[in-house]
């Protein structure tokens, strides 16, 4: 039945302190507390999230082997690629049907984590480098799966980047990087999907365990995004029960035997735990509990075969082709040379805590030879869990080459080289992988290429093949799509959702066991990169087809907006190839000329769309004031500031096909009383959030270059950054201002109060600043 506040709030005052203990400490390894007197439902929780994994035994087992058999689906390394919202909705739902079968209320998953460094061990479970993508990909999912009355479990909230000292490592982030990097990861998928659970993470945030953080937990997640769920706990992530729960964590998981119970009875009766906080706790609990075991049904049967067609065209939506010169889509009267042990058993997915007993599986080699008349020569090519040559080996596979027009290898890193639970340390693939990609393209120069892996790796051997498909890690289907996507059924539509760097030591992030440092700050993946100016291999957002697109006829509905508005962007995409196909259609938006540190361009929105051969479709977004925003430390809110932005259509990250200009207005009020408090250390940068500051910055720049203490080329381009570091103190005392000590407290002074701020407004608009610097000058 469904139960009014009112009246599980009556439930909950019939509870004794010790039931209201339990209840925020799971029953056992995967279900909440049952109260039959009291009518209260336990509820059941299973891994995902690509497919789900309910243990054979579900209240007991807590080991990482999979459970009974259901759909495995792409990764969601693998499907953010799709760039696909309505893909994700549809696996999200084919999942929850599982659920509803298997008597699973809710569903561990998606994870949202920013993928900061490629050499995360979890990166397969996690969607993106970008926080807008992940968030959307993210929430799909979510929406899907809570379709079916299916709660999903948005994780691991916060910052849980690697999986080295996970239990313990402390990520150290600015608060600007923090809110748009990763927070932003979350916002989208809390604030529009809602979903019923979150988890949080095991790692401490600032020196703060994410499991008590009550800044992040409470004051952001309910208190500005508004949510209504529950949060959980990562298995085994409590530090402290009763600190936790004050923060804002309401189950813990899994049992802890008794030991979370009590420390809540004694926290209760010392007050370290109020009874309203408890009671709000058990209430939040309660509200998803009752709601979701109203959802169950009974005798629920999916449709296996239709989930098996969906994960087949999730990967052939999201395979991304990386290369092709020229010898792909293959015809069906060549004859073909498959190579690699994976072919023949692929590595579907990724290992630990989201790793599913699969219903069916196709093998590449199968997928192939069901759709090529001709006979198909196999070579295993390497031992699958050594990265050593066997040269016997490689010696086959060059003879089958040999006896092909076109060879297949199917190469990358098997279930040995990456995994939850630890962190890789190379981004290359196995020697053996390597050693004979060179040998067979020396003799077969129509030498193919497929890359399995669960994150980027370095493709330093990217000349010893004609072409390249990306397919991470691609599910139960993977034999079905990959020889669909060979073959040319499918144009290849997939785009990188990450960036692959020519190398690691051209990564920005690092990976510690304790303090880690999060020094690269905003400038994550693509945004350091293009920033930055370094080459990459291939850009985010890259990626090939089999046809061809054209943009035309950009259009914004304003050419000048306040930020309180919306701008409609509009934009025509032809296919002007010789095949239907899918293309993405990607929108960044660049502020030239910004003072405070940006990225050189930033997605702000996104759209797959089917093209028809022939054929043209109009793209339609709608940017709010976030598209133009930074987070502006001064105030704690989002900030576009005042001046013109770019809005550019591209094919990935670096390439811009189309761009058109919009002036934003910045309404948002400066600092409390407007402006910042002002000390000998504050930098001409932070004076630029103020606007007096501003103005003074500007005349303190301009006195000391026409006195030759500030030369001409420190004014331009990236030079101008080194004046912007400047403090106060040390402008004062290096450009030849006469009595600085003096000088330098005057303006503070009048900087920090609202009388001299006046007073130093009304010099400036009449340039009497001007000579009172001029006179202090040497």
């Amino acid at each position: 039945m469904k139960y009014t506040d009112e009246q599980i709030k009556a439930i909950i005052k019939k509870m004794t302190i010790k039931q209201k203990a339990q209840l925020c400490c799971g029953r056992d390894g995967w279900s909440t507390e049952q109260f039959d007197a009291l009518g209260i439902p336990s509820i059941t929780v299973s891994d995902g999230p690509h497919g789900l994994r309910k243990k054979a035994n579900d209240t007991q087992e807590l080991g990482l082997q999979s459970g009974i058999a259901s759909t495995c689906f792409p990764t969601s390394a693998t499907t953010a690629c799709s760039w696909d919202e309505q893909l994700l909705r549809d696996i999200g739902a084919a999942i929850g049907e599982e659920c509803l079968q298997e008597d699973v209320q809710v569903l561990l998953g998606p994870g949202a984590n920013i993928k900061r460094t490629p050499l995360c061990g979890r990166n397969f479970e996690y969607f993106s480098e970008d926080p807008m993508l992940s968030s959307h990909m993210a929430g799909a999912l979510i929406t899907g799966v809570q379709s079916k009355g299916v709660g999903a479990c948005l994780k691991h909230f916060l910052a849980n980047n690697q999986e080295t000292n996970r239990y313990k490592a402390n990520s150290v982030i600015s608060q600007r990087a923090l809110r748009e990097i990763y927070l932003a990861s979350f916002e989208y998928a809390v604030r529009n999907s809602r979903p019923d659970t979150i988890m949080c993470s095991y790692n401490r945030l600032n020196g703060v365990y994410c499991s008590e953080n009550k800044t992040t937990l409470t004051d952001i997640l309910r208190g500005e995004w508004g949510y209504e769920g529950f949060v959980m706990s990562d298995w085994g992530a409590v530090n402290e029960r009763a600190d936790a729960l004050n923060a804002g964590l309401e189950l813990e998981m899994p049992s802890s035997h008794g030991i979370g119970v009590k420390k809540l009875m004694k926290a209760i009766r010392m007050g370290e735990v109020s009874r309203e906080a408890i009671d709000t706790a058990c209430e939040r609990l309660l509200k998803v509990i009752f709601r979701l075991h109203d959802a169950r049904v009974s005798g629920y049967k999916y449709s296996a075969d239709r989930h098996n067609e969906l994960a087949i065209r999730a990967l052939e939506r999201s395979a991304v082709l990386l290369k092709n010169d020229g010898v792909l889509p293959l015809h069906y009267n060549d004859s073909v040379a498959v190579i690699g042990d994976m072919a023949d058993v692929p590595r579907i997915q990724g290992a630990g805590s989201s790793q599913v007993t699969p219903l069916q599986l196709t093998g590449i080699l199968e997928g192939i030879r069901s759709r090529n008349p001709r006979e198909v020569v196999y070579a295993k090519g390497y031992v699958r869990d050594s990265g050593e040559t066997d040269q016997a080996l490689v010696d086959e596979a060059v003879a089958a080459a040999q006896s092909a027009d076109k060879a297949i290898l199917v190469i990358g890193l098997a279930e040995c080289f990456e995994s939850e639970g630890y962190d890789r340390t190379t981004m290359r693939i196995p020697q053996s992988h390597i050693d004979l990609l060179k040998a067979v393209r020396a003799v077969q120069p129509n030498t193919i290429a497929v890359l399995i892996n669960g994150a980027p790796v370095e493709i330093d051997w990217i000349d010893d093949c004609a072409a390249l498909l990306e397919i991470y890690l691609g599910g139960q289907g993977v034999g079905t799509a990959v020889a669909a996507l060979l073959y040319g059924d499918v144009s290849p539509s997939g785009r990188l959702a990450e960036t692959f760097p020519v190398c690691l030591e051209n990564c920005p992030a690092d990976i510690t066991p304790d303090d880690v440092c999060y020094n690269e700050d905003i400038l994550v993946g693509y945004r350091y990169y293009t920033t930055r100016k370094i080459p990459v291999r291939f850009p985010f957002g890259y990626g090939l087809s089999y046809t061809s697109f054209e943009y035309r006829d950009l259009t914004l509905s304003a050419q000048s907006i306040r930020d309180t508005d919306r701008l409609k962007v509009e934009v025509m995409v032809c296919n002007t190839g010789s095949m239907d196909g899918a293309e993405v259609v990607q929108l960044y938006v660049r502020k030239p000329d910004s003072n405070v540190k940006r990225p050189l361009r930033e997605l702000r929105a996104f759209a797959k769309v089917d093209v028809p051969q022939g054929e043209k479709r109009t793209v339609t977004f709608e940017l709010d004031k976030r598209a133009f925003s930074y987070y502006d430390t001064n105030v704690n809110d989002w900030r576009a500031e005042s001046g013109m932005y770019i809005i550019e259509i591209c094919s990935d990250c670096e390439t811009v096909i189309l761009d058109a200009a919009v002036k934003v207005e910045d309404t948002l009020p400066k600092a409390a009383g407007g402006r910042i408090t002002v000390d000998r250390n504050t930098t001409f940068r932070e004076l630029m959030q103020d606007d007096v500051g501003r103005q003074l910055v500007e005349t303190m720049m301009a006195a000391a270059s026409s006195s030759g203490m500030l030369p001409e080329d420190m004014l331009q381009g990236d030079a101008i950054e080194m004046v912007y570091q400047t403090p106060l103190r040390t402008a004062f005392a290096m450009w030849g201002l006469a009595d600085s000590e003096t000088g330098l407290n005057a303006i503070i002074g009048m900087l920090n109060s609202n009388t001299g701020r006046k007073t130093l407004t009304k010099l400036m608009k009449s340039s009497a600043v001007d000579k009172l610097l001029a006179k202090m000058t040497k």
